[in-house]
């Protein structure tokens, strides 16, 4: 039985995804080419050897459109005639393609792929896409005559019906970015990082990460979803979701090559880890962030784990609700969720942070001899990514 493993995973450093930002004059078909290129470069392979690259990408429109990981793969030097794809599925999009990269070599389709995923939303705005279009249409509008929420409503629907406080949100924002700062302090994020070449330099450092966050800070901070027609449809509702505790608007890239176990072997190199299984899972549309409850819970009744065995579980924080509430729901150790930070302070640049999370915690299984990672992702229109992987 063929074996997928992942060789190696790199990122860029994140930029605020505002104009100003670190990357935010660097073309996202070059920011992705440019962690292509260092993928490559830095594992020494024969770029003719891959089969395909996937990428992930939300905001497909503009200068993300067109296949962006075609023209990103090309722009990073890489064969005419090594294929490439872009596949969404919202904010889990390389999640995504991880999974069919993996997929494809556990099929006998690949022996190496790159997985990978970009965004620049400080070039590409949320809500680009649609140009101002309906993206209802008249059957979801009449199976949803109430109409669907924004993200960060749902977010507030998720923490009424967990029973979370403002204190709690703001907590866990706090402890990301405490996470975080300490983690790129010892170094933790070294390996992960390549260097992107901006006007004056190479960009290296995560712009997102806030260390001196205070909780007295973030409790000055206002709701950011409140509304008097979202109170008429949702009457109680705490109104504790802020930009502080949800994740920024983020430029970056990622990218991780994947192949079978004897194609590494072949080339000599050493896998990081195994891919052991995956899932997709829907959930209802209005609470929308709850879907990594059901596809963890389908992931280790499949795997015969139990997440006792889990050294690490990356859950990301789209809003702090969202990783909360999985973690309540599966009684969840706090020490092991998230423990090098997660998307309120490394960003959340939603093409390319499935990748993120994957380098994140193939790290730190590596740095803390762990065994198995699970990582998840909620998405929008009530869907979810889960993988696990072993270390090797």
């Amino acid at each position: 039985m063929r074996s997928a493993v992942l060789v190696d995973v790199v990122r860029s450093a994140s930029g605020k995804g505002k104009t100003g930002g670190a990357l935010s004059d660097i073309h996202p078909i070059d920011l992705l080419a440019e962690v292509l290129r260092s993928l490559v470069a830095r594992n020494d392979i024969d770029p003719v050897l891959i089969d395909d690259v996937i990428g992930g990408c939300v905001g497909q429109a503009a200068e993300q459109a067109g296949n962006i990981t075609r023209t990103a793969a090309l722009a990073a030097g890489l064969p005419e005639s090594t294929p490439a794809t872009t596949v969404t599925r919202a904010c889990g999009s390389s999640q995504q393609a991880v999974h069919f990269a993996a997929q494809g070599v556990l099929a006998g389709s690949y022996d190496v792929v790159i997985a990978c995923g970009v965004e620049s939303m400080s070039r590409v705005p949320m809500g680009t896409a649609p140009m101002g279009r309906d993206l209802v249409g008249a059957g979801l509008a009449q199976r949803y005559p109430e109409g669907w929420i924004s993200q960060g409503v749902a977010a507030e629907l998720v923490a009424q019906k967990y029973g979370l406080t403002r204190d709690d949100v703001d907590r866990y924002a706090q402890e990301s970015h405490r996470r975080a700062a300490a983690a790129a302090a010892a170094g933790h994020y070294d390996r992960e990082i390549v260097p992107v070449p901006v006007p004056g330099g190479a960009h290296v450092t995560d712009e997102t990460i806030r260390a001196a966050t205070t909780l007295e800070s973030l409790g000055k901070l206002r709701a950011s979803f409140h509304s008097a027609d979202s109170d008429r449809r949702f009457p109680g509702l705490g109104w504790m979701i802020t930009p502080g505790n949800s994740s920024p608007l983020t430029d970056a890239a990622a990218a991780t090559l994947i192949m079978s176990e004897e194609k590494a072997a072949q080339l000599g190199l050493t896998p990081r880890a195994r891919f052991v299984d995956f899932t997709v899972a829907g959930d209802d549309p209005l609470y929308m962030l709850t879907a990594p409850i059901p596809a963890t819970r389908t992931l280790l009744d499949r795997t015969g784990r139990t997440l006792d065995d889990i050294d690490v579980y990356e859950v990301n924080e789209a809003f702090a609700s969202v990783p909360l509430a999985w973690a309540r729901e599966f009684d969840a150790d706090p020490a092991r969720l998230n423990p090098a930070g997660g998307a309120i302070s490394l960003g959340h640049a939603i093409g390319a942070s499935g990748v993120r999370l994957l380098a994140t915690m193939v790290g730190e299984l590596e740095r803390t001899s762990g065994r198995y990672g699970l990582q998840t992702m909620c998405e929008h229109g009530g869907m979810a990514n889960a993988l696990l992987i072993e270390r090797l």
